[in-house]
Protein backbone atom coordinates (compact mmCIF):
# COMPACT_ATOMS: atom_id res chain seq x y z
CA UNK A 1 0.00 0.00 0.00
CA UNK A 2 1.26 3.51 -0.69
CA UNK A 3 1.65 6.08 2.06
CA UNK A 4 -1.29 5.75 4.50
CA UNK A 5 -1.22 9.15 6.17
CA UNK A 6 1.00 12.21 6.27
CA UNK A 7 0.77 15.35 8.38
CA UNK A 8 2.95 18.21 9.54
CA UNK A 9 3.23 20.64 12.41
CA UNK A 10 4.36 23.93 10.95
CA UNK A 11 7.50 23.66 8.90
CA UNK A 12 9.48 21.94 11.65
CA UNK A 13 7.85 18.50 11.98
CA UNK A 14 6.65 16.00 9.39
CA UNK A 15 5.10 12.62 10.22
CA UNK A 16 4.41 9.85 7.71
CA UNK A 17 2.61 6.54 8.31
CA UNK A 18 2.79 3.38 6.21
CA UNK A 19 0.12 0.67 6.39
CA UNK A 20 1.77 -2.66 5.65
CA UNK A 21 -0.43 -4.66 3.30
CA UNK A 22 2.32 -5.89 0.95
CA UNK A 23 4.04 -9.24 0.93
CA UNK A 24 7.66 -9.41 2.01
CA UNK A 25 8.70 -9.75 -1.63
CA UNK A 26 6.74 -6.67 -2.64
CA UNK A 27 8.32 -4.62 0.15
CA UNK A 28 11.80 -5.64 -0.96
CA UNK A 29 11.21 -4.07 -4.35
CA UNK A 30 12.21 -0.45 -4.81
CA UNK A 31 14.51 -0.24 -1.79
CA UNK A 32 18.29 -0.51 -1.80
CA UNK A 33 19.82 -1.68 1.48
CA UNK A 34 23.32 -1.03 2.71
CA UNK A 35 25.26 -4.20 3.70
CA UNK A 36 24.79 -3.45 7.41
CA UNK A 37 21.02 -3.10 6.92
CA UNK A 38 20.76 -6.25 4.82
CA UNK A 39 22.66 -8.16 7.50
CA UNK A 40 20.27 -6.83 10.13
CA UNK A 41 17.24 -7.76 8.04
CA UNK A 42 18.45 -11.32 7.48
CA UNK A 43 18.94 -11.82 11.22
CA UNK A 44 15.28 -11.04 11.92
CA UNK A 45 13.34 -14.25 12.55
CA UNK A 46 9.90 -12.63 12.47
CA UNK A 47 8.36 -11.71 9.12
CA UNK A 48 6.38 -9.00 10.92
CA UNK A 49 9.64 -7.37 12.01
CA UNK A 50 11.12 -7.75 8.53
CA UNK A 51 8.09 -6.05 7.01
CA UNK A 52 8.32 -3.26 9.57
CA UNK A 53 12.00 -2.77 8.79
CA UNK A 54 11.39 -2.59 5.04
CA UNK A 55 8.35 -0.32 5.33
CA UNK A 56 10.51 2.13 7.28
CA UNK A 57 12.88 2.20 4.29
CA UNK A 58 9.93 3.00 2.02
CA UNK A 59 8.99 5.84 4.36
CA UNK A 60 12.54 7.15 4.16
CA UNK A 61 12.11 7.32 0.38
CA UNK A 62 8.92 9.33 0.90
CA UNK A 63 11.03 11.86 2.79
CA UNK A 64 13.66 11.87 0.05
CA UNK A 65 16.19 9.78 2.00
CA UNK A 66 17.86 6.45 1.32
CA UNK A 67 18.82 3.65 3.67
CA UNK A 68 22.39 4.94 3.71
CA UNK A 69 21.19 8.27 5.13
CA UNK A 70 19.91 6.62 8.32
CA UNK A 71 22.51 6.10 11.05
CA UNK A 72 22.45 5.13 14.73
CA UNK A 73 24.45 6.49 17.66
CA UNK A 74 26.06 4.37 20.37
CA UNK A 75 22.78 4.27 22.33
CA UNK A 76 20.86 3.04 19.28
CA UNK A 77 19.16 6.38 18.64
CA UNK A 78 18.64 7.03 14.92
CA UNK A 79 19.80 10.17 13.16
CA UNK A 80 20.04 11.39 9.58
CA UNK A 81 23.23 12.28 7.76
CA UNK A 82 21.96 15.78 6.96
CA UNK A 83 21.62 16.44 10.72
CA UNK A 84 17.81 16.37 10.68
CA UNK A 85 16.27 14.70 13.72
CA UNK A 86 14.36 11.47 13.17
CA UNK A 87 12.33 8.98 15.19
CA UNK A 88 10.94 5.62 14.08
CA UNK A 89 8.27 3.22 15.30
CA UNK A 90 6.25 0.30 14.02
CA UNK A 91 3.51 -1.90 15.43
CA UNK A 92 1.78 -4.78 13.65
CA UNK A 93 0.66 -3.42 10.25
CA UNK A 94 1.76 0.20 10.73
CA UNK A 95 5.14 1.93 10.55
CA UNK A 96 5.82 5.60 11.20
CA UNK A 97 8.67 8.07 10.83
CA UNK A 98 8.83 11.60 12.23
CA UNK A 99 11.44 14.03 10.90
CA UNK A 100 12.10 17.39 12.54
CA UNK A 101 14.48 20.32 12.71
CA UNK A 102 14.64 19.73 16.48
CA UNK A 103 14.52 16.80 18.89
CA UNK A 104 11.60 14.47 18.15
CA UNK A 105 10.20 11.20 19.46
CA UNK A 106 7.38 9.10 17.99
CA UNK A 107 5.64 5.90 18.99
CA UNK A 108 2.72 3.86 17.70
CA UNK A 109 0.96 1.07 19.61
CA UNK A 110 -2.01 -1.19 19.08
CA UNK A 111 -4.74 -0.61 21.66
CA UNK A 112 -5.02 -3.77 23.79
CA UNK A 113 -6.91 -4.49 27.03
CA UNK A 114 -3.78 -6.05 28.56
CA UNK A 115 -2.25 -2.58 28.95
CA UNK A 116 -4.39 -2.32 32.10
CA UNK A 117 -2.47 -5.25 33.57
CA UNK A 118 0.91 -3.52 33.20
CA UNK A 119 -0.22 0.03 34.03
CA UNK A 120 1.44 -0.16 37.46
CA UNK A 121 4.82 -0.43 35.70
CA UNK A 122 4.63 2.92 33.91
CA UNK A 123 1.93 4.98 35.68
CA UNK A 124 3.02 7.10 38.63
CA UNK A 125 1.97 10.74 38.80
CA UNK A 126 -0.83 10.01 36.30
CA UNK A 127 -2.78 8.02 38.94
CA UNK A 128 -4.01 11.36 40.23
CA UNK A 129 -6.29 11.87 37.24
CA UNK A 130 -6.89 8.39 35.82
CA UNK A 131 -10.07 6.52 36.67
CA UNK A 132 -10.07 2.77 36.10
CA UNK A 133 -13.83 2.62 35.55
CA UNK A 134 -13.93 5.41 32.97
CA UNK A 135 -15.00 4.43 29.46
CA UNK A 136 -11.75 5.58 27.88
CA UNK A 137 -9.35 4.30 30.55
CA UNK A 138 -7.66 1.86 28.18
CA UNK A 139 -7.25 4.52 25.49
CA UNK A 140 -5.72 6.96 27.97
CA UNK A 141 -3.28 4.34 29.19
CA UNK A 142 -2.24 3.62 25.61
CA UNK A 143 -1.79 7.34 24.89
CA UNK A 144 0.33 7.77 28.03
CA UNK A 145 2.48 4.77 27.11
CA UNK A 146 3.01 6.16 23.59
CA UNK A 147 3.89 9.60 24.97
CA UNK A 148 6.37 8.17 27.47
CA UNK A 149 7.91 5.95 24.82
CA UNK A 150 8.28 8.98 22.54
CA UNK A 151 9.87 10.90 25.44
CA UNK A 152 12.35 8.08 25.93
CA UNK A 153 13.25 8.09 22.24
CA UNK A 154 13.57 11.87 22.14
CA UNK A 155 15.79 12.10 25.22
CA UNK A 156 18.06 9.28 24.13
CA UNK A 157 19.62 8.64 27.55
CA UNK A 158 19.29 5.03 28.79
CA UNK A 159 18.20 4.20 32.31
CA UNK A 160 15.16 6.45 32.56
CA UNK A 161 12.05 5.03 34.25
CA UNK A 162 8.68 5.60 32.60
CA UNK A 163 7.10 5.67 36.05
CA UNK A 164 9.61 7.80 37.94
CA UNK A 165 11.13 10.15 35.36
CA UNK A 166 8.40 10.80 32.76
CA UNK A 167 5.19 12.69 33.55
CA UNK A 168 2.09 13.41 31.46
CA UNK A 169 -0.27 16.14 32.67
CA UNK A 170 -4.07 15.59 32.66
CA UNK A 171 -5.73 15.39 29.25
CA UNK A 172 -8.78 14.09 27.44
CA UNK A 173 -8.60 11.89 24.35
CA UNK A 174 -10.48 14.60 22.44
CA UNK A 175 -7.70 17.10 23.23
CA UNK A 176 -5.25 15.36 20.85
CA UNK A 177 -2.39 17.01 22.74
CA UNK A 178 -0.93 17.51 26.20
CA UNK A 179 2.20 18.60 28.01
CA UNK A 180 4.82 16.15 29.25
CA UNK A 181 7.93 16.39 31.40
CA UNK A 182 11.22 14.57 31.91
CA UNK A 183 12.95 14.57 35.29
CA UNK A 184 16.71 14.31 34.76
CA UNK A 185 18.94 14.68 37.80
CA UNK A 186 17.72 17.84 39.53
CA UNK A 187 16.20 19.34 36.38
CA UNK A 188 12.82 19.09 34.67
CA UNK A 189 12.40 19.44 30.91
CA UNK A 190 9.06 20.39 29.37
CA UNK A 191 7.74 19.00 26.08
CA UNK A 192 4.59 19.07 23.98
CA UNK A 193 2.98 15.76 23.00
CA UNK A 194 0.42 15.29 20.25
CA UNK A 195 -1.49 12.06 19.69
CA UNK A 196 -4.04 10.58 17.31
CA UNK A 197 -6.10 7.38 17.17
CA UNK A 198 -6.96 5.36 14.06
CA UNK A 199 -7.94 1.78 13.25
CA UNK A 200 -7.43 0.63 16.84
CA UNK A 201 -3.98 2.22 17.16
CA UNK A 202 -2.60 5.21 19.03
CA UNK A 203 0.27 7.34 17.73
CA UNK A 204 2.04 10.03 19.75
CA UNK A 205 4.88 12.36 18.88
CA UNK A 206 6.72 14.60 21.31
CA UNK A 207 8.86 17.69 20.75
CA UNK A 208 10.43 20.52 22.78
CA UNK A 209 8.21 23.27 24.13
Amino acid sequence: MPLYKSFSKGTQISVKIWKITETLGELKKGVSLEPRSLKRLLKMKSEVHQKGFLSVRHLLLEFGYKDMDLQYDRNGKPYLEDKSFVSISHSHQFAVIAVSTNFIGVDIEKQKPKIKDIARKFIGYEKKYLHEKSVNYENKLTAIWCIKESLYKLFGIPGKSFKEHFFVIPFEISDLSTVSWIQHNQFKFKYFSNFIEFEGFTLAYTFPS
